[in-house]
Parts: structure tokens; sequence; C-alpha cells
């Protein structure tokens, strides 16, 4: 089955719609059964989409599941309330006092702040690595190293890493490899085929896709699926049935979605490559990305996130391009219908293994489904603010 049909698809099995297209929003605490057998057996078959109480899941979620299941390729998908809790219940599902994770430096901040104020006291020891380290992570590898956390690209500075080679090494040093896989989103980049053992996305961004749902996911092999499975239930997690209906909604569009915020997003991104303020594009599918080469073996695809580094510029300047525009607005997500931007001014303040060597400040775009005549307009218009302040 190719990629456009699953999407549509994926997750609708007849159990879960129950004769009509799409499954249905099952909201439930209790389930209540009529015999000592019938109990029994759901008690039984409990990890098996069979509905046994509320938190262990009901139809919406074992559609959803399924669904993502299917996009990844995995043998199974744990669901959580946001993005973050993915990551942080995915790492501490395999951890105990006295592991040693290696993380890539260009992390999502929160997974680092998790690692730096809850692993460590935790005793759990967390060495930071160079994102196109490739080969070069056996180095960092201990007897008690656990896992080796990949994020790729990274969500600021975009570098597109080596994931099979590090993954090769890593598991010749039984190591469990763990993704971010969110900017690839199940679709343009295929974590099971490179050697990645759990895949982690903030199903808020492009799953969903409109900017309403806090929701994350976690999808592994069948080596890891069970513990998990297991150990995420334990730590009692769940979600809404109404946003896995909208996440649902959205899965059936992110085919679509993705191809024009690709589509948008090289344009803006060529029209900046020839402005006169900026340094570098920083989109992996230019060549000037670090890690390019990566994206262009591993990938199928793009999206709209993308961040470029300017050639001039201080904060009164960066602060003048940002304030008065009007399509881009500033948030801290990306991956809905709209366009968002973000300013940075000191990134060295989120790195410990790299030195960013950029002198001007950095400015990520997340270009949304607007016309892109208009966003390259308002980013003309952006650029004559920012020119006054110099």
């Amino acid at each position: 089955m190719k990629q456009d049909t699953k999407i549509v698809t994926a997750g609708r099995k007849a159990k879960w719609t129950n004769g009509v297209v799409n499954p249905s929003v099952t909201r439930a605490s209790t389930v209540v059964f009529e015999t000592v057998a019938e109990m029994n057996d759901a008690l039984k078959n409990r990890n098996n989409q069979t509905m046994v109480y509320g938190r262990r899941g009901t139809t919406t979620a074992f559609a959803f599941s399924d669904a993502m299941t299917e996009l990844e390729g995995g043998a199974g998908c744990a669901l959580y309330p946001s993005g973050t809790a993915a990551i942080t219940n995915a790492i501490i599902s395999f951890v105990e006092s006295g592991d040693h994770i290696l993380m890539v430096d260009s992390a999502y901040e929160p997974t680092r702040d998790y690692c730096d104020k809850i692993l460590a006291k935790m005793g759990v020891e967390t060495t930071y690595y160079d994102p196109l380290i490739g080969a070069g992570i056996e180095a960092l590898i201990k007897p008690n190293t656990r896992i080796v956390f990949l994020e790729s690209p990274g969500s600021i500075t975009m570098e597109v890493q080596d994931v099979p080679t590090i993954a090769k090494i890593a598991h010749q040093h039984d190591c469990i490899v763990m993704l971010d896989n969110t900017w690839g989103a199940g679709i343009n980049f295929k974590p099971f085929d490179y050697g990645v053992d759990i895949s982690i996305q903030a199903a808020t961004k492009y799953i969903v896709g409109h900017s309403d749902v806090m929701l994350g996911t976690a999808t592994a092999t069948e080596k890891y699926w069970p513990q998990l499975r297991d150990n995420s239930y334990l730590m009692g997690q769940c979600t809404s049935p109404d946003d896995l209906y909208l996440a649902l909604r959205g899965i059936r569009t992110i085919g679509v979605r993705l191809k024009q915020h690709e589509k948008s997003a090289l344009t803006v991104a060529s029209w900046l490559k020839e402005r006169p303020e900026v340094d570098t594009i920083l989109h992996p599918a230019f060549e000037s990305c670090p890690g390019h080469e990566f994206f262009k073996r591993d990938f199928t695809g793009s999206n709209g996130l993308f961040s470029f580094t300017l050639n001039c510029g201080n904060r009164a300047a960066l602060t003048a391009f940002l304030d008065g525009l009007s399509h881009f607005k500033m948030g801290y997500s990306w991956g809905g219908f709209e366009s968002l931007i973000l300013g940075i001014t000191s990134i060295d303040s989120i790195r410990s293994a790299t030195k960013w060597t950029a002198e001007f400040p950095l400015i990520r775009l997340h270009i949304g489904l607007e016309d892109v005549d208009d966003l390259i307009a308002d980013l003309e218009q952006g650029f004559a603010r920012f020119n006054t302040k110099l």
C-alpha cells in the first residue's frame, strides 16, 4: 500500500469505525462487565486493545495508536498528553539509577531540561554530543550507556544526523536508539528503516496540524514495545479521546498539507537566500544546512520549518523586524496551518558539546498554508524595518 493510501486508511479497522467512515469518540473511565468470565477475559487481553479501564484506552485511542503504528512502521504506539511527555516517559521507561545516556546537543530545550533537572537527581548521567558526530559516537559510549537519543533535524539549528551510522554503532553496544521524529512526522522519514528503536513525535505539530491539541506519541519496535507500553501505563499516561479524534482527522490530510508546506517553504527559503541581510539558509534541502547529505539520502521530503542566520543586526533591529509582521506571528510551536516566527539571539545557552559560531541572530520560520507571495511581502517589510535600526 502506498503512503497516500495508507494515510487515508490507517486506523480505520471495522471494529473501531462500527460501519461509519471515522472512529467514534469514546469517552470512558469505567468499563463494566456482566459476568466474571467476561471480566477475566478482558483482563487477560488487556494488552491486546481490549477495553478494561479508560486509562488503558478506548476504541478512539486504539484507532489512533493503530494509525500511528501503520504510518511509522513499528509494533505499537504509546500515547501521551504532550510531545514532552512522550520524550520523558520513553526515556524513563528504560533507565535506572547508575545508567548513562547520550543526548544530541541540538535537542529540543525541554528535553535538555529533563536530563539536567530530573534525570540527574535520579542518578542518570547525560553526555551531550555533536549532532554531526556520526561514527564518532562510539568514543562516547560507556559500559553503562543505555540510550542514544537523536533529534534529526534539530528543531532550531536544523542539523540532520547520520541516523543509520549512529544506530548501527549504538546497537553494537546494546544501546536503545530513540529519535525525536517530529520534523519527519512519520511521513518524510521512516525511522525503523534506519535502525531506530523508538520513534517519538510531538503529534501536537504536523499530525494534528491545526494548533488546537497537545499530544505525544512513541512508536516502538517489537523488542521494546511491551516495556514502553507497560511502563507508560504504570506512570499514568493517557490521552483525551476528543484530542485523539482531532489527531485522526489531522492524519487524513497530512500528506497534502506537508507537500504544500514544503513547496511554500522552499520558495521562501530561495527568496531569503538572495537577501543581502541573510548569511546562511538552515533548511535541510539546501546544501548550506549541516547534514544536508543525510537529508538527501534518507528523507523523502521536507516541510515548513527551517531557520536562517543573519550577517548583520542587533537586538533593536531584530525587534523591529519581528514587530509589525502581519502574517507571521511569534510562537513557540510549529506544524499548524499558520506561519510562525522566532528570533533567537543566544544559542550557546542551550548547548554544551558544540559552540554556536554565528555572530548575528538566527530566525526560525514555520511556513504555513497562506499564499506564499503574501508571506514574502510580509518578510520584505520586516527587512525594511530591520535596516532602519542598523
